[in-house]
């Protein structure tokens, strides 16, 4: 599956199937959580943080994917991702594209 963010493939045409979407709220452990409201005092990265999204990233991605692969598509275009904080140590990942078949 090709996924890209520009409108296009250059050099390829398509037909659009439609919007696809996946999503995903993770949190991290109540402890680390309590670990990272000292972190702030002190500055610095938010490793377990960090990990947290790149997973929920990865999940709705894979979520979108698997949804334009039912529709028949090739690629998706015009990806775009966006992030929310649900609750304190929770965050909603939510990605989104246009699903394709190449000609």
């Amino acid at each position: 599956m090709i996924i890209t963010t520009t409108e296009g493939i250059a050099g390829r045409s398509y037909d659009t199937l439609g919007l696809v979407s996946g999503s995903t709220v993770q949190t991290v452990n109540a402890l680390r959580d309590i670990g990272a409201s000292f972190k702030t005092l002190v500055g610095g990265e938010l490793k377990k943080y960090n990990e947290m999204m790149g997973t929920a990233r990865d999940l709705a991605t894979q979520r979108m994917v698997e949804n334009a692969a039912r529709l028949g598509a090739d690629a998706i275009v015009s990806v775009r991702y966006s992030s929310a904080e649900i609750m304190q140590g929770a965050a909603e990942v939510m990605v989104y594209g246009t699903a394709v078949k190449l000609k």
